[in-house]
């Protein structure tokens, strides 16, 4: 199977999962990303039950709302039920890096509120250790000197990543050559250095189920 047909067979695995929500007048949360779009794409075809959804970003938000998806403000909702979303790692304790994307924050403050956060990835994205992927970091654009020299002091070598401004207003570093092998540490570490918004770190707050597509099918897997 290629990464593509991966993707969708998570895709699938995830809307087949929040069937059971449908009925209950449930808050969806959906993430943002090439594997969270064909989510969209399944959801769809079932847009007259759902209630109502939350979105990680402008994007995902138009995405819902161009498939007649309603799409509510977090906080005009009392709670999240479930929350769908991709990530770029994952370890075996579901602890991830995400935010390629550069919706980090709105997709952390998402997984925070939602009863139960459901990752979606194809295998590639399975780590023994996190940092391979270059670990995101939102930062105010007045401090990106400043935070960037203290991610220099931690370790990573952070590079600006050019053109790109997320839905906050703010500038996202990059911070490649990292071997995390204390997640939530660090992402105390980061989040405690004045200018930065948040971290793409999600092991505080780490997904409660994984559907992770591989060549023999999809695996559910639950934090070791």
């Amino acid at each position: 199977m290629t990464q593509d047909e991966l993707k969708q067979a998570v895709a699938a695995a995830a809307f087949d999962y929040i069937q059971k929500y449908l009925d209950d007048d449930a808050v969806i949360g959906v993430g943002t990303g090439s594997t969270a779009n064909l989510f969209i794409e399944e959801l769809a075809k079932v847009k007259q039950k759902v209630n109502a959804t939350v979105a990680s970003s402008e994007e995902t938000a138009s995405r819902l709302k161009d498939h007649g998806i309603p799409v509510y403000d977090l906080n005009s909702v009392n709670e999240v039920t479930v929350y769908i979303d991709g990530a770029d790692e994952t370890n075996e304790y579901l602890q991830l890096i995400k935010g390629g994307g550069a919706a980090l924050t709105r997709e952390k403050i998402i997984a925070a509120v939602s009863k139960e956060f459901v990752c979606i990835a194809d295998g590639s994205k399975w780590v023994d250790v996190l940092g391979d992927f270059p670990l995101p970091v939102e930062v105010i654009p007045m401090a990106r000197s400043h935070v960037g020299r203290q991610i220099v002091k931690l370790g990573g070598d952070p590079v600006y990543r050019e053109g790109v401004v997320t839905d906050n207003g703010n500038i996202i570093l990059d911070v490649h050559n990292m071997s995390i092998v204390n997640p939530r540490e660090l992402e105390c570490q980061l989040n405690e250095v004045v200018g930065v918004v948040t971290n793409g770190l999600f092991a505080r707050r780490p997904a409660d189920i994984l559907l992770l597509g591989k060549e023999s099918g999809v695996e559910t897997i639950t934090a070791s």
